[in-house]
């Protein structure tokens, strides 16, 4: 019997642990390929693809982002290859099971839930009697009639064999991410989380974790993103495996989704002075900073010990923290989610992303949607159009929000600029990407793409246009961060230079000959006047920036593109102090 199990990545570079799983616990006695694909690739090659494999059986791994793309690809698949057993799994198809087996006639199965031994005993079924209501955790059609068997108990972690030793799976090692479990189940029950199903949570021998994380940061792995839904919830447990990275890591990074209101500063301290620069990041739901939404979604938070862990963690300076929030949950009106997001903004996370509320089946509040009036997709990936307290005017405006937001703060394209604009200029930051946003879509930049230089240009187009107060400071901040934003000597800017060319040759001769009056730093690189006609730009701007203050006075700032490093280095000079000494 010919078994495969594929599944449709969002990217290239991701993998899936589901299908590693399947095949890990029903080999030997079921050998079973594994094969990935995009949510990007043509329908028709996928199903060409699988059909040459001329499978007996094929099990689809199902979740929000490939849902519809998948089900395009079983309704062709099922034309050419009629006799073909097709299973589904995975979070998306374990509720709701009778509406998606009588909508999708050309499934056969679909397993609920957890699904090793599931998947497992139906394939010794569909090999031997057919038995199929002999098989916990099963949803099938007799007759007609759609057939739901009882649920399956719970795995013991430790008796399901490891899924990260594949030969097949090691050259993707250093080019793709290693998703890696140490438990299943969450401790918590919030109302928009399918992990709140589960209660308890179930953790696989620590020693088996370690030989397991050794054995791919030996083979090569450059990125493993922990799943577990809250991987600090057991200290002890957290704090082993933190040492053991630390101590093995040979520079493969490490992705932990962590509850930050309950990391002990001891913890957060150890982390400080032992983790290696770069290695952990840390992902952090904050979701609401309203008290009556967390209520209502069930949802425990006591968002200052969690702001006094995202301040702890980053004053560290170790670990990079990407913070999630949620748009539209109950009774998080436009106004308080503006709170809600100047109260995470004002932490300055490295990457703070804005989700919308999703609907996802089998969540309390998706089972409890009139209760606030919500109206959302009717499929995948069932994101909220409005509710009670929030109109679809407004939800469209958020969205803006977010797509500014991405460009501009989580790319890091001009931190020092949004910094000032955030603190001097706006009401809130929120205020600066709502309006900056707004102001984004009545240009149609939304429906175009950009350079670098773009991004830079369309925010002085925006400032300019709301006649900003400072602007000429801000422009020159603008000019700091677009410098230090280029590997290389950029060929054009967004704005014309304020030096003519023999300006530019005169304040060259004159750092070539003194370059102590720029710094001592800058002396020690040693260029000559040639070297910085050839690997420096140079422009003027309104004010002094000492150690990131901003005080009067005209300064030169000289932007250094090393060739070697690839490196830039900016050194902001006052202009007086060039001016004196060329006399």
């Amino acid at each position: 019997m010919k078994i495969v199990v594929t599944t449709l990545n969002a990217k290239y570079i991701h993998t899936c642990l589901a299908l590693r799983c399947l095949k890990a616990y029903a080999e030997p006695e079921f050998p079973i390929e594994m094969v990935e694909y995009t949510i990007k690739d043509p329908t028709m090659n996928i199903v060409s693809d699988l059909f040459e494999k001329k499978p007996d059986v094929i099990g689809f791994s199902c979740y929000i982002w490939n849902i519809e793309e998948t089900i395009k690809v079983i309704n062709l698949l099922k034309k050419v290859l009629p006799n073909t057993k097709i299973i589904l799994g995975g979070p998306e198809v374990s509720y709701d099971v009778k509406e998606w087996l009588t909508s999708l006639e050309n499934v056969d199965f679909i397993v609920v839930g957890e699904g090793e031994e599931t998947f497992k005993h139906l394939l010794e079924e569909i090999n031997s009697t057919e038995k199929y209501h002999m098989v916990f955790g099963l949803a099938y059609r007799k007759e007609g009639e759609v057939i739901l068997t009882a649920p399956r108990p719970k795995l013991k972690l430790d008796e399901v064999p490891t899924p990260y030793r594949f030969p097949e799976d090691l050259d993707g090692l250093t080019k793709r991410v290693t998703y890696f479990e140490t438990s299943r189940g969450c401790p918590y029950s919030c109302q928009f989380c399918l992990s709140s199903i589960e209660v308890g949570v179930r953790y696989i021998d620590i020693n088996r974790v370690k030989a397991d994380l050794l054995f791919l940061i030996e083979n090569g792995a450059k990125l493993i993103k922990f799943v577990d839904r809250t991987f600090n919830i057991k200290r002890d447990y957290a704090l082993e495996i933190f040492q053991f990275l630390i101590d093995n890591h040979q520079g493969c990074v490490f992705q932990f989704e962590i509850t930050a209101d309950i990391m002990r500063p001891e913890v957060l301290t150890f982390l400080n002075e032992h983790a290696p620069k770069g290695i952990f990041r840390f992902e952090i739901g904050v979701q609401s900073t309203n008290d009556a939404t967390n209520e209502l979604v069930m949802r425990r938070q006591n968002f200052e010990k969690l702001k006094r862990t995202v301040t702890m963690v980053k004053e560290g300076g170790k670990i990079d923290q990407h913070l999630d929030l949620i748009a539209g949950l109950p009774e998080e009106d436009y106004q308080s989610f503006r709170k809600t997001f100047n109260d995470v903004f004002e932490m300055r996370p490295e990457e703070l992303q804005l989700g919308f509320l999703k609907m996802l089946r089998g969540t309390g509040l998706r089972i409890r949607a009139e209760q606030h009036d919500y109206v959302y997709m009717d499929h995948s990936p069932y994101e909220i159009l409005k509710n009670n307290v929030l109109s679809f005017d407004e939800i469209i405006r958020m969205k803006r929000v977010e797509d500014v937001l991405e460009k501009y703060w989580n790319d890091h394209r001009m931190d020092r600029t949004i910094k000032y604009l955030v603190e001097k200029e706006f009401d809130s930051a929120f205020d600066f990407f709502q309006e900056f946003g707004d102001f984004w879509d009545k240009r149609g930049w939304a429906r175009i793409g950009h350079q670098l230089e773009d991004l830079f240009a369309r925010l002085n187009e925006f400032l300019m246009d709301r006649s900003t107060k400072n602007l000429e400071t801000i422009r020159g901040l603008m000019m700091i961060d677009f410098f230090e934003n280029h590997k290389h000597k950029p060929r054009k800017t967004w704005w014309n230079f304020s030096l003519s060319k023999e300006e530019q040759s005169h304040y060259l001769k004159v750092i070539a000959k003194q370059p102590t009056l720029v710094s001592s730093q800058f002396a020690e690189l040693a260029l000559s006047e040639k070297d910085l006609h050839k690997h420096t730009m140079i422009e003027t701007v309104p004010f002094h920036l000492t150690n990131n203050e901003i005080k009067q006075g005209d300064s030169l700032i000289i932007a250094y593109f090393h060739p070697k490093t690839n490196k830039t280095l900016v050194f902001p000079t006052p202009l007086e102090h060039l001016t004196v000494n060329s006399q």
